[in-house]
């Protein structure tokens, strides 16, 4: 996988860039909508591509090893193959799902071991065997397993489980590089950084995944409570130590403004779970702000979903006819409105991307993240 920056905002950390997958050659800044298990939630596959423009998405280890299971996966040639997707695909190792099981998993060196939430039947990941998945899955990029540092969390924890990934991540990448894909194309290894919210944590965590030659690198362990300054803040550090030349991944992120202030420092690739997640509550991001489409005032609103026409349901449909369904809870009311907001983020990204290539991003961010 190589990746080539070929504009810098002059004002800003932001970059634009070209990533090469095995898939598809990916425009940075990029949003992935999350699959994750093999779906896009209320949403096709041709939808994905040709109204929402998605360029990658992402699925979970950990879900996708639960359910369909492996085999099956493998024996319909790998995920691509299995979902009918042909561009490029990330899974998350299922660390962050780990995390979220806190009192049915166990930590160890070894691994994590953890109950399942479909049948409560034990299993564990190990940094070793999460490769296997992921190879089994034929991700264009899997992440190394990793420990998602709770917030808040003392320092002496945020050490231990720092210290905990990084283990981790010496012989996950030990055994990438010494397996092979399995359906004949390249796959990438994404370390983690992790650290808390502690900036010396940060900055060696930072230090220590730089010295594994790898075609990117992720920062995880954050929009899990802490603040969204201690965010930017942890972002700007980690950033001055990561490889300037690789891409950089900020997992689980987030708002509109998350984005672009991330965009700002540094970040190339985000995924988030909001814009189908409050899609499906009604809730909508749009070029004129954030509205809740559930409110009255929009009952007798018979304008378009975005004047931006940024996809075809935002002329398609108008803003009260998509509150009834909302409010009716018609099952096409989630198509709509979660089509709407990724093409939205999908939007917001090349928009960026093309300011940032025109030299223009910090006066276009300011006018636009007062929107949102």
């Amino acid at each position: 996988m190589k990746f080539e920056i070929i504009a810098n905002d002059n004002k800003t950390q932001a970059r634009a860039g070209l990533l090469y997958t095995a898939h598809q050659i990916i425009e940075t800044p990029i949003f992935m909508p999350v699959g994750t298990v093999g779906t896009v939630k209320a949403i096709h596959q041709k939808e994905l591509e040709n109204d929402i423009q998605a360029q990658i998405i992402l699925g979970n280890t950990y879900h996708l090893y639960l359910r369909p299971g492996t085999d099956v996966l493998q024996k319909a040639g790998g995920l691509h193959k299995f979902m009918n997707w042909d561009k490029a695909i990330l899974t998350d190792s299922g660390g962050y799902q780990i995390f979220s099981l806190s009192e049915n998993r166990k930590l160890s060196e070894k691994g994590a071991i953890f109950k399942s939430h479909i049948d409560g039947s034990k299993h564990i990941f190990t940094p070793e065997n999460v490769v296997d998945i992921q190879r089994k899955i034929g991700s264009d990029i899997m992440m190394a397993l990793d420990e998602c540092t709770p917030f808040p969390s003392d320092y002496q924890y945020a050490l231990k489980s720092m210290e905990l990934t990084h283990k981790w991540l010496e012989r996950g990448f030990t055994h990438f590089i010494t397996t092979e894909p399995l359906y004949g194309y390249e796959q990438a290894y994404f370390p983690i950084v992790q650290g808390s919210t502690y900036k010396d944590l940060r900055k060696e965590s930072a230090q220590f995944i730089s010295q594994f030659e790898t075609s990117g690198y992720a920062i995880g362990g954050l929009s899990v409570g802490e603040p969204t300054e201690t965010m930017y803040e942890m972002i700007e550090i980690v950033n001055q130590y990561l490889p300037t030349n690789k891409p950089r991944y900020l997992m689980g992120v987030g708002t509109p403004a998350n984005i672009l202030e991330g965009i700002e420092r540094g970040i190339d690739m985000f995924d988030c779970v909001m814009p189908t997640r409050n899609a499906r509550n009604g809730m909508l991001f749009t070029s004129e702000g954030i509205l809740n489409i559930k409110n009255n005032k929009w009952k007798y609103d018979y304008s378009p979903i975005d004047p931006e026409n940024i996809c075809f349901v935002d002329t398609y449909y108008s803003k009260a006819y998509l509150r009834h369904l909302v409010i009716s809870n018609e099952r096409l009311a989630a198509q709509i409105a979660s089509i709407h907001n990724l093409a939205f983020y999908l939007w917001l990204v090349k928009t960026a991307r093309k300011q940032i290539i025109d030299g223009n991003y910090f006066e276009w961010k300011k006018k636009i993240f007062y929107q949102n």
